[in-house]
């Protein structure tokens, strides 16, 4: 995938989620489809598409969402930066480490966000209380559960052509 084809993908992911994630709350839980294509495009493509995907991502976000400029796209890089080195970490076993690996860093992602909202904002009161980041994070894993192994292994078999590699 280049990058184009990454940023594209993320800005029309944050359109998404911005517009048709709303209505696909269950209870306080509510989707971050950013993060979670990041997180999955990172693992299974590596860092560069990762960064693009987070880094137009959270702009796209910032910019829809009336949030301070940059504030989505610094929680994103870090989370991409982070499934990165699991992802190497991993690499045996990437289908696999997806989900566990999105549900870690969802909670990294909302915990960043929440400080760097509460930190840019004029109030002193944050305006959502720590306890609402579970359910968000068993939504995120959940849909990584559903999309991540698939976009690796599908990855890995574009990439494998059958021809022999000297």
């Amino acid at each position: 995938m280049s990058l184009f084809v990454a940023a594209v993908g993320a800005a029309v992911t944050a359109i998404f989620e911005l517009t048709v994630g709303p209505y696909l709350r269950v209870g306080d839980a509510q989707p971050h489809f950013v993060l979670v294509l990041a997180v999955v495009c990172t693992i299974a493509m590596g860092l560069e598409t990762g960064l693009a995907w987070g880094f137009f991502g959270g702009i796209v976000l910032d910019v829809l969402a009336q949030r301070p400029l940059g504030s989505s796209s610094f929680a994103l890089i870090i989370v991409v930066g982070l499934a990165a080195a699991v992802g190497r970490l991993f690499i045996r076993i990437r289908p696999l480490v997806v989900a566990p690996a999105v549900a870690l860093l969802s909670l990294v992602y909302s915990m960043t966000l929440f400080i760097l909202l509460t930190a840019l904002r004029a109030s002193a009161a944050p305006s959502e209380t720590l306890g609402a980041l579970g359910p968000g994070v068993v939504y995120d894993t959940v849909i990584a559960v559903v999309i991540g192994p698939l976009a690796v292994a599908l990855h890995d078999r574009r990439g494998d052509q059958g021809v022999v590699d000297w």
